[in-house]
């Protein structure tokens, strides 16, 4: 019986909403108020496809350094939180036996850096850093203690 009440109560409640929603004015903005909401509301980036006019109005770019970046860079910033702790059976960093176990096992540095930078056992391709190169990936690597041949 308790559920009918209930029923009864959101009856009730909808029967006085419905119609105060209906009655409701809306309230005025001053122009600081509309202005607020236009730029929290405002589109945060544009599509521009080559080619298009829009695309020469863009401005500058960052330009990306020349330089790959660092193996500690690299590591810092993307190979930390599993290569720190030995997450999922990650090796460590500075643990030249199991490196050197798995360069042994995979057929060489090459190779175990190919297999790495596809993707190997829990890390996904490229690990974290989506947009490091090869030899950045390897950077990374050799930072961890992995020896190159």
């Amino acid at each position: 019986m308790a559920w009918v009440t209930h029923m009864r109560l959101l009856t009730i409640l909808l029967g006085w909403l419905f119609p105060m929603m209906a009655l409701a004015k809306a309230v005025p903005l001053d122009d600081v108020s509309r202005q607020e909401i236009v730029e929290r509301i405002a589109p945060v980036g544009t599509v521009c496809k080559q080619g298009e006019d829009c695309a020469a109005n863009l401005g500058a770019v960052a330009s990306a350094s020349s330089e790959p970046r660092s193996g500690e860079a690299v590591y810092n910033q993307f190979c930390t939180a599993c290569h720190t702790s030995g997450l999922l059976g990650a090796p460590k960093k500075g643990d030249t036996a199991e490196w050197t176990k798995r360069v042994s096992a995979t057929g060489g540095y090459s190779k175990l850096l190919q297999q790495a930078y596809a993707g190997i056992r829990s890390m996904p391709a490229k690990g974290t850093c989506m947009n490091c190169s090869e030899e950045e990936f390897g950077n990374a690597m050799q930072y961890m203690g992995v020896k190159q041949e």
